[in-house]
């Protein structure tokens, strides 16, 4: 830790003065400073103010005095400011050092906060009916980016993929290849999913308005999907499983891998839910109606709301059935009923599992241990009752917060994307519907900006060889797209635009990784080798001064961006850092340096600021190119 020790030593000297002075305690905060407030704040003269009856500026006037930096050599002294606020000011000839040699470490950043906790994350879960669309990439880039950041902050995260595979939409095909006579092989050179989605799900769905019969036909299919040993069930599995693994092909091209695919159809058949069905009832968590509208019903009372039906009078559980044992098993409340084989090789060469019902005895990881003692669920916004409902019965038997939804808005296109992609739309832009076959697979939006990525790198650089060109382009293309999923706050709904996003001025991706470019190009021009065992005192401009600052506070973007599970705090601390060394790069001339010493001092800091950059853009699944 470099700069939120820092906060801590402040924090604590403070506390120490607080109770020497036999003060009340106070929860005061101790945080970086806005221009013209020093280089670190505190706030404790406000919130004395009340109990000493004096003004803030005198309570800090005060304490000022009191301030002894024996143990924090990295302070330079501390300022009462007129508003109150105490301002200390960092000693940049003992910090820089500090800030510098510890950013070449590898584990720069990473914190001790989960003490290797197991968590669980579980994202993407698409209906394995269609392709992946750009609205299901927030979902997968969220919950791999949040599974990132927690192995930053020193957790054992497993990454789950709930896969829906006895729903109505993998009904919907079905009726669409055994009603429809769809061919179960898709044109040639389209992949399978695009075509089940874009052809029979669509055209199966439209077929519905005009033939009643063919919607009931649709519920007698479900029903036999639910039946492990039909024929259909049977069926609806190989087509599931195929679309299935042309998704994870679109989901490994975005850097994106799980440990583990379950399944609904495996989790109906378990009886998970008859064992957690009868854990409820025994320890009073639900109620059965006897009189009123739900008569006869098994409910789950809630507080200044309607009760939610778990079981109908008829004996059919409700959709929340499926939710909550799925939820239960992931916290590792009930026993596991699942055994445990490879699926396959991911790109990233990890070994990608499924569960099981099958016993396998002879397999060295038949059972793997998927619970966690906490569980995220990333879900778009929809869900929210929902999965409020299964956070609250969750909390019953586990303490509160162990059962977490990650909540999202949608993404829609502009109106520009729409009909660059050779789409129509009315308005300013799309929402996307796989039902009405509106929508933009996700494969194309990654085929189309790496097109045109390739295609401005060459334009740029007419020395580059085409495996280098192509290796750019993927890395702009895929960082691209995962920056612009996780930029907005998550109850913002994201337009989502190809044009915009490709910009290299301004808050894009591309923006960030050409400050990395930029820090390559100063680094391959000199034949000077940096020398990290010299003192770096001569770094005393404020450009440079700023960019040591914003280099120290990455370890308090990480506490922040793990406490909150919030992938936005890191994209927001990669533009800044990008924002703060471009400033840099245009008023310091490194390779025109006055003195040798001062060229290696610089030399130095530009490393650390790509290696930083570097880091924090891995825990957005983003690398950072030598050329653009």
């Amino acid at each position: 830790m470099v700069f939120l020790e820092l906060l801590e030593n402040i924090r604590k000297e403070t506390s120490e003065i607080l109770d020497s002075q036999n003060y009340d305690p106070v929860t005061f905060s101790v945080e970086s400073a806005k221009p013209g407030f020093g280089d670190i704040t505190c706030n404790v003269a406000f919130l004395l103010s009340k109990q000493l009856k004096k003004s803030p500026q005198e309570i800090s006037k005060e304490l000022s005095k009191l301030y002894k930096f024996d143990d924090i050599p990295q302070i330079k002294n501390v300022e009462s400011h007129a508003s109150g606020y105490l301002n200390f000011n960092i000693d940049y000839t003992q910090f820089t050092n500090l800030v510098i040699n510890s950013s070449l470490q590898e584990n720069y950043g990473s914190l001790d906060i989960g003490h290797n906790e197991k968590i669980v994350v579980e994202h993407t879960s698409v209906n394995p009916n269609k392709a992946l669309h750009v609205g299901h990439i927030r979902n997968v880039i969220l919950g791999d980016i949040v599974s990132k950041i927690l192995r930053k902050g020193n957790f054992d995260v497993k990454v789950l993929n709930y896969v829906d595979d006895s729903g109505l939409q993998v009904a919907d095909i079905i009726v669409g290849f055994t009603e429809l006579g769809f061919s179960q092989e898709p044109p040639e050179n389209e992949k399978f999913d695009h075509y089940c989605g874009d052809t029979v799900y669509v055209k199966t769905t439209e077929k519905y308005e005009t033939d009643k019969q063919l919607e009931e036909k649709r519920h007698e299919i479900l029903k036999q999907i639910e039946d492990s040993s039909s024929t259909i069930s049977k069926m609806a599995q190989t087509i599931t499983r195929k679309v299935l693994d042309e998704q994870l092909k679109t989901v490994w091209n975005l850097g994106v891998f799980y440990d583990c695919l379950n399944f609904e159809s495996q989790i109906i058949h378990s009886k998970l839910w008859d064992k957690i069905f009868e854990k409820l009832k025994s320890e009073n968590q639900i109620k059965y109606e006897e009189t009123g509208d739900n008569a006869g019903c098994w409910v789950i009372p809630a507080e200044g709301e309607d009760d939610k039906i778990l079981v109908r009078s008829n004996g059919v559980a409700t959709y929340i059935a499926k939710d909550i044992p799925y939820a239960a098993w992931k916290l590792g409340l009930v026993d596991d009923p699942f055994s445990y084989k490879i699926h396959s090789t991911q790109k990233n060469s990890q070994t990608l599992y499924e569960t099981t019902l099958d016993e396998i005895s002879d397999h060295d990881d038949d059972k793997l241990n998927l619970s966690g003692n906490k569980v995220i669920t990333v879900i778009d916004n929809r869900q929210i009752r929902l999965q409020k409902i299964v956070s609250g019965l969750m909390a019953k038997f586990k303490e509160e917060g162990a059962y977490t939804h990650l909540g999202y808005e949608s993404v829609t296109l502009s109106a520009d994307t729409v009909k660059s992609l050779g789409l129509s739309v009315d308005g300013e832009s799309a929402q996307m519907s796989g039902r009405k076959g509106l929508y933009v697979n996700a494969d194309t939006v990654l085929e189309t900006l790496t097109k045109r990525v390739y295609d401005e790198s060459k334009s740029r650089n007419e020395n580059l060889s085409e495996s280098e060109l192509e290796n750019i382009a993927n890395i702009v293309a895929v960082g691209t797209i995962r920056y612009e999923m996780i930029k907005p706050d998550l109850d913002k709904i994201i337009t989502f635009d190809l044009k915009n996003s490709l910009r290299l001025e301004g808050d894009t991706c591309s923006y960030i990784q050409y400050s990395y470019a930029r820090a390559s190009r100063i680094l391959e021009k000199t034949e000077t080798k940096p020398n990290f065992d010299s003192g770096f005192e001569l770094l005393s401009s404020e450009y440079e001064k700023n960019l040591i600052k914003k280099i120290a506070m990455f370890d308090v973007q990480v506490n922040d961006s793990v406490n909150n599970f919030s992938p936005k705090v890191i994209a927001k601390y990669s533009y800044d850092l990008a924002v703060t060394f471009s400033s840099f790069y245009e008023h310091v001339k490194v390779l025109k340096s006055e003195t040798p010493e001062l060229l290696n001092a610089r030399l130095c800091l530009v490393v650390s600021f790509q290696k930083t950059l570097k880091s924090s853009l891995s825990l957005l699944g983003i690398d950072a190119p030598e050329r653009m």
